[in-house]
């Protein structure tokens, strides 16, 4: 929901930065396997309770998220480097709800499988679409240049890092944030559902 207004903002500056390091040499790919290693750090420091770190471990993250893509526009994009963006991020959106699981495991066990459900759901509505888009020859610009086609939503990446981060400033209340968000994520894979019963008609 807030990806398209959220690409607005940050794509200028992120252009500029890729530019300035696709010029010293850095590769896109390296820059998402950094942004991944950051991520997991994130989740382990979750793990042992250690919240602010997380935060700033996935801060980091999320900037090489957004670097990546800007270093492989100013040199080259390829459909490795975009699968491999893809599988990264999906790796560390499970990652921290697993850690909160494993941090406190009889208060948010419970809530973190519920989340990890909807981020099955969903992600297995994203990439159906996906699939038979490209199939299709369907494209979009909407959520800026990406390998795969992205349908919006009600549950974006701005959505899903907004609440990472309440869950790390609020550890406390992960389980209703977790319930809130699964619920905020199955209803964006409801929505995707009936997007593509209309747009898939033979």
């Amino acid at each position: 929901m807030l990806d398209g207004w959220m690409r607005q903002i940050i794509d200028p500056p992120l252009l500029r930065a890729g530019r300035i390091l696709a010029a010293r040499g850095l590769r896109a790919d390296d820059i998402t396997l950094a942004g991944l290693a950051f991520g997991m750090a994130s989740a382990a420091a979750v793990m042992v309770g250690q919240f602010g770190a997380a935060l700033l471990l996935m801060a980091a993250g999320r900037l090489c998220d957004g670097l990546d893509g800007a270093v492989a526009a100013a040199r080259q994009r390829t459909d490795r480097g975009g699968f491999l963006d893809i599988v990264c991020d999906f790796a560390f959106y499970g990652a921290l709800p697993l850690a909160f699981a494993v941090y406190a495991p009889d208060r948010n066990a419970l809530a973190a499988a519920v989340l990890l459900f909807s981020f099955y759901v969903n992600g297995a509505t994203f990439l159906a679409f996906a699939a038979i888009a490209a199939r299709r020859g369907l494209e979009t610009d909407s959520r800026g240049h990406k390998t795969l086609y992205f349908t919006s939503g009600l549950a974006e990446g701005s959505e899903t890092i907004l609440v990472f981060v309440l869950m790390l400033l609020f550890p406390a209340a992960f389980v209703w944030l977790a319930y809130g968000f699964a619920a905020m994520v199955l209803l964006t894979a409801i929505s995707r559902m009936i997007i593509a019963w209309t747009t898939f008609r033979d």
